[in-house]
Order: C-alpha cells, then sequence, then structure tokens
C-alpha cells in the first residue's frame, strides 16, 4: 500500500472509508430543562435499527453526540404519531416526560401535523401533547398508577405503597412508589444537598423490589406549592430533569399530605408546573428547545 502525500491525508480517508459507512442519519437534539435527547425523524418507515444498536455509542458526551437518550418520531396505527424512547444505555424506556415536550414541538417543526394538540402513542399508553402560545408543552400524561404489582414493586399486591420502609447499602428509607406508565420511587429528604446520587441512585435502580428496576426521585419539600428534586433514572443514570419522574412526585407529595395538588418541581435544569387534577389525570407544563441540528456519518 502506497500512503497519500502530505495534504492529501482528509481526502484519501473519504475515498478509502467512504464505502465503509455503516450509518448515516438526520437528527435534531433537543432538550427540556437539560434532559437532553437525539430526535430521529423516521415517520416514512425508515429502517431504525443501526441507530438503535449504536444508541449508547450516540448517546455518549465524549464520543458521540451526548444525549440522555435517542428518541424516534414513528407512524402509529391508533395515535397521530408513535415515540420510541431508547435510554443512553441501549435500553428501551415506555415513556419519558421531558421527551415528549421536545418530541412535540419536534413534530411541530417538521410540518408533520397543523395541529398544536395531537395524540401520541407510547409505551406507557396514548399520550396528549399541546404546543402553548408561548412555546411552553402542556401534557395530559394520564391517570397515575398506584397498585404495587403493577408498578410494579414486589410484596405489596394491589396496596398502594405510600411511605413505606426500603432498605439499601445497610440503610433503611422511607419510600412512596408511583408508575406514569413507567415506575418511580420517591424518597423525602431534608436536604437534597446531602444526598450522594451517584453513589446510591443505581443501588436503588437494581433493588430487588423492583422486577423492573426503577427510577428514583429524592425530594426536598420547600413549601405546599415548591419541591426540589433531584433524579436517578432507569437506563440513564443522573440527569438534570426527569418528567414522568416530576409527575410522581407531585402525587407522593398529595398522598403523603406534604403539598397541594398543583405545585412546581424545580430540577438541576429548570422548573416544571405540574398538576394533579379532579379527573385523576396529571398535567405537567414546561419548556422544549432545539439545541442543534446535524447528520451523523460513520
Amino acid at each position: 500500500d502506497v500512503a497519500p502525500s502530505r495534504g492529501l491525508g482528509d481526502v484519501y480517508k473519504r475515498q478509502v472509508f467512504k464505502e465503509d459507512f455503516i450509518m448515516e442519519f438526520n437528527f435534531s437534539k433537543w432538550q427540556a430543562c437539560g434532559n437532553d435527547f437525539v430526535l430521529v425523524n423516521a415517520f416514512n418507515n425508515e429502517d431504525i435499527s443501526e441507530i438503535i444498536a449504536n444508541a449508547e455509542k450516540i448517546c455518549d458526551r465524549h464520543f458521540g453526540v451526548g444525549a440522555d437518550g435517542v428518541i424516534f418520531i414513528l407512524p402509529s396505527k391508533i395515535a397521530d404519531f408513535r415515540m420510541q424512547i431508547i435510554n443512553s444505555d441501549g435500553s428501551e424506556a415506555e415513556m419519558c416526560g421531558n421527551g415528549i415536550r421536545c418530541f412535540a414541538k419536534c413534530v411541530k417543526e417538521a410540518n408533520l401535523t397543523d395541529k398544536n394538540k395531537f395524540t401520541v402513542e407510547t409505551g406507557a399508553g396514548i399520550i396528549i401533547p399541546e404546543i402553548m402560545e408561548d412555546g411552553t408543552v402542556h401534557v395530559d400524561m394520564g391517570e397515575p398508577i398506584l397498585e404495587g404489582d403493577k408498578i410494579p414493586v414486589s410484596g405489596f399486591g394491589n396496596n398502594q405503597v405510600v411511605n413505606e420502609d426500603i432498605t439499601v447499602d445497610g440503610q433503611t428509607y422511607k419510600m412512596t412508589c408511583v408508575s406514569m406508565g413507567n415506575p418511580h420511587c420517591i424518597v423525602f429528604v431534608d436536604d437534597i444537598n446531602n444526598v450522594e446520587l451517584e453513589k446510591i441512585g443505581p443501588k436503588f435502580e437494581t433493588n430487588p423490589v423492583f422486577p423492573k428496576k426503577t427510577n428514583t426521585e429524592f425530594v426536598e419539600v420547600k413549601n405546599d406549592k415548591y419541591v426540589r428534586m433531584r433524579v436517578w433514572e432507569r437506563g440513564a443514570g443522573i440527569t438534570w430533569a426527569c418528567g414522568t419522574g416530576s409527575c410522581a412526585t407531585l402525587v407522593a407529595c398529595v398522598l403523603n399530605k406534604r403539598t397541594q395538588r398543583t405545585a412546581q418541581i424545580e430540577l438541576d435544569g429548570g422548573i416544571l408546573t405540574i398538576q394533579w387534577a379532579d379527573n385523576n389525570r396529571i398535567y405537567m407544563t414546561g419548556p422544549a428547545t432545539k439545541v442543534f441540528t446535524a447528520t451523523w456519518a460513520e
């Protein structure tokens, strides 16, 4: 083999390796309260198998785009659109509250709909986002699931899991568990700054009491309308925000008589307004912003 002359290296590489590209796709990166995602428009039934297989690489913050997950915009037979979410570790999530706000804004920007309110099929059922005049997204997140077996949390049958003991890493905590189509364990703390989230988060996630693992929210209640929350997400680790976790947190606050049925949830990346309405449905309102658009090719 003959090495290329100096100054032609980049051209040489393109000529030699162009046929070796295994994956090329257009995407946009979005963030909602710092929870960031790679959004891929696959509405015309494009093959996404290679992207899914490489999701962990794509999400890597040093060698990839950097994201908490990859979200696909897909056609649906039962709703206007379908959302598929792959976590940064390559696992699939049922639902993502911050992700669906990004999804809604991306769908609108791509001119896939002329409606501001539409239905989205997710692994947690049909979710209805609405893009508001101020650019925020208001989402009907459905009804919380409170029966232990359905969350799921082992050992509680159909009973609610409210202020119950759980031992993690030799320490006993009080947990309240809620599903928003995905499992959440909420732990109230006196000072959220004292929580070693990186250390304790993965031990909650993999605790055997959670047969499908769990997302874990640590919550400091400031007053009956405002709480501070940090999250360890199943399949993603520490993230700056979690929409479903914020919804589950408000439900846990109400069940433990700590807040009113509408409150602001302060996350590492911003603030969400959550309401548990009298019709038993949860409503979430918050921002979603595009970061950039690009093409992945390798």
